[in-house]
């Protein structure tokens, strides 16, 4: 595969997918007891915004770039930056720097919590091992995610968080992968909390997926997307969307609150939008 995180690394899909991560870690750290974080598609975990790989950070510019000068934030708004802002060079003449959900995580694990993550492409693996050597909690496999997950599920915990953002080189065969490992994961852990992250592109393709995956869930779901651009439109990514499994308690009603924000913030209000819609099994 080609894909490479870099080339998207800040942009407005990641500063959603990440103020989510951060949330929902959060709020499983609400309970002492640990949890497992298990990634499977983590990349190199630290991006340079001043190298080509990352187009010079064309797109952060309109990610994290914009949100950083926005006005007021939500706790969890704020949260997010004040993570960011950890991995920034000491010096403001550096090129900055933007943290992959594996570092964000790792930084936020408590000491009886624990992570794995998974990278299949090797230059991107050796890098984040040498990003990861800060964070003894999180550890990394250079093999494909949906087999380290097999490998370590269920943890001893007991309790995980499964992230998933896979490459979308093949839209409807990624989905059919990733839906295939939630599955697996959760005959395995039924109560695990599954985040995954997929593109709005095409509504005419999403939307029966999204209606056929509710028909045949059996856990509480919801969906919580973003779109700068209307949903249909032919401009590449319109959106970003994560499909929430297990959820943790009042999740929702926190995301009601910052998701509007933050979509206002990125410039959803003049093509674009925002929501947070259970799809099955609404938690009462």
């Amino acid at each position: 595969m080609k894909y490479r995180h870099g080339f998207h690394a800040g942009n407005f899909a990641d500063v959603h997918k990440h103020v989510t991560l951060l949330s929902l870690i959060a709020a499983l750290q609400r309970k002492d007891k640990g949890f497992l974080y298990l990634e499977t598609h983590a990349g190199r975990g630290l991006y340079d915004l001043g190298s080509a790989a990352t187009h010079q950070g064309a797109e952060a510019r309109l990610g994290i770039g914009v949100l950083e000068k926005a006005p007021g934030a939500n706790p969890q708004i704020s949260a997010y930056l004040s993570a960011i802002e950890r991995f920034r060079p000491p010096s403001p003449e550096e090129p900055p720097h933007y943290p992959g959900s594996p570092l964000l995580a790792a930084q936020a694990l408590r000491a009886q919590d624990r992570g794995w993550c998974f990278e299949i492409q090797a230059a991107e693996c050796r890098a984040l091992e040498r990003a990861l050597q800060p964070f003894p909690r999180m550890r990394c496999e250079c093999t494909a995610g949906y087999r380290g997950l097999l490998a370590h599920f269920p943890p001893a915990e007991r309790r995980a968080l499964l992230f998933i953002d896979p490459p979308y080189e093949e839209q409807g065969d990624d989905l059919v992968r990733a839906i295939a490992a939630i599955d697996s994961a959760l005959q395995r852990l039924a109560n695990a909390v599954v985040a995954l992250w997929y593109p709005i592109k095409d509504e005419a393709g999403l939307a029966p997926w999204l209606t056929n995956l509710a028909d045949r869930l059996s856990v509480p779901a919801l969906v919580a997307e973003l779109w700068l651009h209307p949903r249909d439109a032919r401009v590449g990514l319109n959106g970003s969307g994560l499909l929430l499994i297990n959820p943790p308690w009042q999740l929702d009603a926190a995301m009601r609150q910052w998701l509007p924000e933050l979509g206002a913030a990125l410039g959803a209000a003049r093509q674009g939008g925002t929501l947070v819609r259970w799809i099955a099994h609404e938690q009462h």
